[in-house]
């Protein structure tokens, strides 16, 4: 294991020589709403996209949301000149997970990068969730009215069989529990309408053929979340899979993305008790299709400080304090262990036991309540094995969120927030 101490971008260098070969880069973080977290993964970002050449950053964000941002950052037709302009657009709760200074401060970076450079060679901005199935729609009715006129029956009947429940689709998902109300025949017709349009190539029709992968996967877990359980997480996750897969392979044989999403999918699932309970994630997913030494997951970390998150599901953010990390926990040994800032480097013969070892490992979600401090919020983990580097801050602070409009999000994801 390699310890380096954190105070500039240059210091992560040995992280960059560890990943310099690797096609997927996953930067977690423990909470959505530290400012820390994200101007770390920031800096260490720019690097992989100026230095190393990755060609995309996708995110645990909405589709269409997201695309904004990409126009915007590529400097593609139509695209806002301010990249903050389109992200301040995003409207589903919570939205300062990307609707925040921070990230806008890196797609500004982003854009002024990609300007320089030939269309082909620009950086892009995707998301991957798979919550925006109303926005997906509409984005796919305005793109064959455009392209193919011809398939518009095929989303016109999708549209039909949501239409009843409205915007509220976590009914959708409670009426399929007592009566045939499914909409499955419709969403793969539709599916199969835009992957055949797709075929022709271009970033639009790219589009369209994933806004129609959101609605297929909106469909499935929307039926699934009522139900409880893992099913609901596991569909979200490998739907966040299949779409970096197709990022990857829409950028070439060369392609290579760096993703940005919270610790609970980032570190291999296998690593902590979400095995046992028969959950998967994107990062345990991406090391099973492409390979360990393809993929590096990267976490994050804090002993204490500052937060920005909710108290209830919807409800506004509010900046909260995060206490102490518990004694026996990965963040209370590395508090003791660590400097105010480091980056760990994982592999080797010489690993502590702390890393080898299982110990609970902090979780903060959009919705956090201090007080459960002292039996909530920690996932048992084995450091190692759930992470190839890890990134230590002893203290954090919270996010500055964007003046971004606000509407009702879906029912509480599982588990809460992340």
């Amino acid at each position: 294991m390699l310890v380096q101490r954190l105070g500039a971008p240059s210091d992560f260098d040995p992280l960059l020589e560890r990943v310099r070969d690797a096609r997927i880069v996953m930067i977690g973080e423990a909470t959505h709403g530290n400012y820390d977290y994200y101007r770390l993964r920031e800096q260490l970002t720019r690097r992989l996209i100026a230095e190393c050449g990755f060609s995309f950053v996708a995110v645990e964000g909405d589709w269409p949301d997201c695309d904004r941002v990409h126009r915007s950052v590529t400097a593609a037709p139509g695209g806002a000149a301010d990249p903050r302009v389109a992200l301040e657009r995003f409207e589903r709760w919570p939205t300062w997970m990307w609707a925040n200074a921070e990230v806008a401060r890196f797609c500004s970076w982003l854009r002024a990068w990609n300007v320089e450079r030939p269309e082909g060679a620009r950086a892009g901005f995707h998301g991957l969730d798979v919550y925006s199935l109303w926005e997906s729609m509409q984005a796919i009715f305005d793109y064959l009215g455009e392209e193919d006129p011809g398939s518009l029956e095929a989303a016109q009947d999708a549209y039909r069989c949501f239409e009843p429940y409205g915007k509220r689709v976590e009914e959708y998902g409670m009426a399929s529990r007592f009566v045939s109300a499914r909409c499955e025949e419709e969403v793969v017709r539709l599916l199969a309408r835009t992957r055949e349009q797709a075929a022709a190539d271009g970033p639009d029709s790219f589009s369209a053929w994933q806004n129609a992968e959101v609605v297929a996967g909106a469909e499935r877990y929307y039926r699934a979340m009522v139900r409880g359980g893992p099913e609901s997480w596991n569909i979200r996750d490998t739907h966040m899979a299949d779409t970096l897969d197709r990022l990857l392979e829409r950028y070439g044989p060369g392609g290579r993305g760096v993703v940005w999403a919270h610790n609970t999918h980032v570190g291999d699932a296998r690593a902590t008790d979400m095995a046992a309970d028969g959950m998967v994630n994107v990062g345990q997913l991406a090391r099973e299709r492409h390979g360990a030494d393809e993929v590096v997951l990267v976490g994050f970390g804090g002993y204490r400080g500052t937060v920005l998150a909710a108290p209830r599901w919807g409800s506004p953010a509010e900046a909260m304090v995060v206490p102490p990390a518990r004694p026996g926990s990965v963040e209370h040994r590395l508090h003791e262990l660590m400097p105010e800032r480091a980056v760990l480097v994982f592999g080797g013969d010489d690993q502590p036991g702390w890393v080898t070892g299982t110990a609970d490992h902090r979780a903060i979600g959009v919705v956090y309540d201090p007080s459960f401090e002292s039996w909530g919020n920690y996932v048992p983990t084995r450091l190692g094995e759930r992470y190839d580097a890890f990134v230590w801050c002893d203290e954090t602070t919270t996010l500055h969120p964007l003046p971004a409009l606000t509407t009702p999000g879906e029912m509480e994801t599982y588990p809460a927030g992340v």
